[in-house]
């Protein structure tokens, strides 16, 4: 019990410690644990930000349990609004999923910020309409689209992908089309940048070390047993943070460049 009562303690000093005022880039997302509430066991969201420093290290900003059983842009709203009462002043770049209403939830809060679409989202949505036959062939025919060098490049190759498979799978150039505005941005970077942002290997690897821990237990009794557990793995993972994310110093000469009134070297 005393154990138990001093991470509860640890856990509630560090969700509520000040954060820098800048975050060049930071990520934005949800997993699901099934916690019991009022008799019932509820899947809930628990939203998970990362950031990446000005040195490239990556810090985990909070963690949040969402009061409704799927992800939704008002709470992001709320846990927002958290960040920035945290000091979190402005963040270049916030890379999120496509939910609706997140990229305006974003907005709300740092009007600054440009909001860039995860691709690795966006790849899983697609292949959510694709038999696995088919899955290789749709992924590498979708690559062209993201890895393309302008953006007119990549508007051509969506346009060859819409041509090749849309008799048989049409949502899917429909779903990149729906959040094409949010997608583009990424064709303003460098390459350096975008192999930074595109990836999402940050928020990727994090989220799998963290649904390993919660496929050990499947129910949690209360929040607290989540945030307990979470708070714990975290730490764990976060002793293998030992450098700065890979092209992070040609990134930040760029940024330097891009941003020179919110970023300086």
């Amino acid at each position: 019990s005393d154990v138990t009562d001093s991470v509860n303690e640890d856990v509630k000093m560090w969700q509520s410690r000040p954060l820098d005022e800048l975050y060049p880039i930071v990520y934005l997302d949800a997993l699901y644990v099934n916690i019991k509430v009022s008799g019932r066991v509820s899947k809930r969201a628990v939203y998970v930000v990362l950031g990446i420093d000005r040195e490239g290290n990556k810090q985990l900003l909070g963690l949040w349990i969402g009061e409704a059983e799927s992800e939704g842009a008002k709470f992001w709203l709320q846990v927002l609004t958290e960040l920035r009462n945290r000091g979190l002043k402005d963040i270049l770049i916030a890379c999120c999923d496509g939910l609706k209403g997140f990229p305006q939830a974003i907005e709300s809060v740092y009007p600054q910020t440009q909001v860039q679409l995860c691709i690795v989202h966006l790849m899983r949505n697609c292949m959510k309409y694709v038999p696995w036959k088919d899955r290789k062939a749709v992924a590498a025919d979708l690559k062209p689209i993201y890895q393309a060098a302008t953006l007119a490049e990549s508007e051509t190759a969506l346009d060859d992908f819409a041509a090749k498979w849309d008799e048989k799978y049409p949502a899917i150039s429909q779903i990149w089309i729906r959040h094409w505005e949010n997608v583009i941005p990424i064709f303003d970077y460098p390459m350096e940048i975008r192999r930074v942002i595109y990836t999402t290997n940050a928020i990727e690897s994090l989220n799998r070390s963290l649904r390993k821990v919660i496929k050990t237990k499947a129910v949690f009794p209360d929040e607290a047993s989540v945030f307990k557990l979470l708070y714990l793995a975290m730490n764990n993972i976060s002793k293998k943070w030992k450098r700065p994310i890979k092209d992070w110093c040609a990134a930040l000469s760029h940024f330097a460049i891009l941003f020179p009134e919110r970023f300086s070297l």
